[in-house]
């Protein structure tokens, strides 16, 4: 029976940790940073802000404590916001020991610095002299319905393939099928550029355009990102699996997803500090991806034409009737190019 502990107390980490305990094999741990957020759930045995309605089975267990977390679990599945991922792992590193595995499932790029969160993780980790296998869980997911126990199929990625063998068994199940990958870099630039056209997508949605402009969209969105993902030292082949084409396939036209969410309430007018604000504490990546993204094509010299749009409409409040007039007038050129 492993010892597993979710780091981050979200709708994602919650969904996770259920799917997790369902299968009986485990001690599952879910951990809050907060100690009143985490009292909060063992009291109600629910996440009644992020994903309500379903309970917490008996075995679950919930902490905000740091040592009792981390230095007791063999597996560590991250799914703290991107923002937040460098001080939690600063906070949660020393209490690390030889021999863990940690999981990245946290989707996006870190600011300024465009890292990777598995890179972001490794560099907290190596700061207190371990050296740990980092990999990345990542592909078509909505948190409701991995709570749910519909049929989810994911990735799991680490250059060890044996590591990602035993992630494998140990989190496969009735409901969740994992498929290994060694590209990490693949798998989490995927993961993390589909947020970026979801909100696209969104816009166009809440502006009505129709089918016709969302499936352009899709695929030239699906081009853009393997772009820059084979440009970081990704494999082509791993953008058109689950934790590509398939992640962003979903985030793109699932109305769950809070990235498209964003992208149609901004096609319909709203301002982007009043849309964030409603979405009462829940992440949207891509708002704070597309910035990242960007800042790594440039330094990597690569194109990402809706990104760049995104971006003005996202941070100088641009119209998205002019950016998406801006993008089917850019200079014609061959597919393949």
């Amino acid at each position: 029976m492993s010892r597993i502990t979710v780091l981050g107390a979200g709708a994602w980490g919650t969904a996770i940790a259920l799917s997790l305990v369902r299968k009986g094999s485990h001690k599952v741990t879910l951990w809050s940073h907060r100690a009143e957020a985490a009292e909060s759930l063992d009291r109600s045995r629910e996440n009644l802000r992020f994903l309500p309605g379903f309970p917490f089975p008996e075995s679950l267990r919930v902490t905000a404590d740091d040592t009792a977390a981390v230095a007791e679990a063999e597996i560590l599945i991250c799914v703290v916001p991107s923002e937040f991922l460098r001080p939690t792992f600063a906070r949660l590193a020393p209490h690390l020991r030889p021999g863990q595995i940690v999981v990245s499932a946290t989707k996006g790029l870190e600011d300024h610095s465009f890292l990777r969160m598995t890179e972001v993780t490794q560099s907290c980790v190596s700061e207190v002299g371990l050296t740990l296998p980092v990999g990345a869980l990542s592909g078509p997911s909505f948190a409701q319905e991995v709570a749910a126990g519909m049929p989810t199929a994911l990735t799991i990625a680490f250059s060890d393939p044996a590591v990602g063998a035993h992630i494998q068994r140990e989190f496969s199940s009735p409901t969740l099928r994992l498929y290994t990958n060694d590209d990490v870099i693949g798998v989490e630039m995927g993961g993390a550029l589909k947020n970026v056209i979801a909100i696209a997508a969104g816009v166009l949605a809440g502006m009505g355009l129709g089918l016709n402009s969302a499936a352009g969209l899709i695929t030239r969105g699906i081009a853009e990102t393997t772009r820059l993902a084979v440009a970081a030292g990704g494999q082509r082949e791993t953008l058109s699996g689950l934790s590509g084409i398939g992640d962003l396939v979903l985030t793109c036209t699932g109305s769950l997803s809070r990235n498209r969410t964003v992208g149609f309430e901004l096609g319909k007018g709203r301002k982007l500090p009043e849309i964030l604000a409603s979405l009462d504490g829940k992440v949207a990546e891509g708002v704070r991806t597309t910035r990242a993204a960007l800042g790594l094509a440039r330094k990597l010299g690569v194109e990402m034409p809706i990104a760049e749009q995104m971006e003005l409409i996202l941070d100088e409040g641009k119209n998205p009737k002019d950016a998406i007039r801006d993008l089917m007038l850019r200079p014609n050129r061959d597919e393949e190019d």
